[in-house]
């Protein structure tokens, strides 16, 4: 599969290294090996497709009725749903790091090593790959949620940059999952690794209730939470209300997280491949 994407007019005929132009061509022609993979084993896109149903029924028919001064069933959708975009995001990520972990143990970065492709090309077109598995959820859950009764209450463009910012915060998180697949075993580990990240912090944020409902201890971890505050900012976009605030720590927490993880990412990475 690999030969057949990176053969013919896909040809890697580059330097090694070379320039960002190089990295991009390379960079983008192992996503389309990854997304082919994926076409192949549907079944990986579980976690992004009938997992975020799953969620989304669970905790609006269950819990929405018991949740006070949010409106019942239908107020708690309204809250719920860009929380659950989030949190979907984050455990979508998390597959990512299983898929690369999984591709080491097989073997396939020794064939990558023997192409004169840029060295990080890998990791950063698996990433790139993950646009199509984010886009999916965003769809999927507003698609669902519109259905159960969830009303967007902004306009077209509000709505396309909550899509673009629920996207782009799926982009940055994942090379916490790269970094964590570089490091651990086997791809059941980097699940266990990564779900002991992501249940804290989408648990300790107002993704199912108001922070102000919180313990005071627990409400001083939910607003340095980045997951707190990408859910305020797509509840801003989505069902209106303030966005600035959020949306600049948002921005923050994602320049971050690619200036800590994608050199930690890509260090594990040499070591290991």
């Amino acid at each position: 599969m690999t030969a057949a994407v990176l053969t013919g007019p896909d040809r890697l005929d580059h330097p090694r290294g070379g320039s960002f132009a190089a990295l991009l061509r390379h960079s983008g022609a192992l996503a389309k090996r990854s997304l082919i993979k994926t076409t192949r084993t549907p079944e990986a896109l579980i976690d992004v497709t009938i997992q975020p149903v799953i969620f989304l029924l669970m905790f609006t028919y269950l819990f929405g009725g018991a949740i006070a001064g949010v409106g019942g069933r239908q107020g708690y959708l309204q809250l719920l749903l860009p929380g659950m975009l989030a949190q979907s995001l984050a455990m979508g990520s998390i597959a990512l790091g299983q898929n690369l972990n999984a591709d080491i143990e097989k073997g396939v970065f020794d064939r990558f090593r023997s192409l004169p492709v840029s060295r990080s090309a890998p990791l950063v077109g698996a990433v790139l790959a993950d646009i199509v598995r984010y886009f999916t959820v965003c769809a999927v859950t507003l698609g669902v949620g519109s259905i159960m009764g969830f009303r967007i209450e902004t306009g077209a463009s509000e709505t396309v940059a909550a899509v673009a910012l629920a996207i782009g915060f799926g982009l940055c998180f994942g090379w916490v999952s790269v970094w964590v697949g570089m490091l651990v075993r086997t791809p059941g580990a980097v699940q266990g690794v990564m779900f002991l990240l992501v249940f804290p912090l989408s648990f300790g944020s107002d993704v199912f209730v108001p922070a102000d409902t919180l313990p005071g201890w627990l409400q001083a971890f939910v607003h340095v939470n980045p997951i707190t505050h990408l859910v305020g900012a797509e509840r801003g976009l989505l069902i209106g209300g303030p966005v600035a605030h959020h949306l600049i720590i948002t921005l923050g927490w994602m320049a971050g997280l690619l200036v800590v993880f994608v050199p930690l990412a890509l260090r594990a990475y040499n070591k290991r491949a």
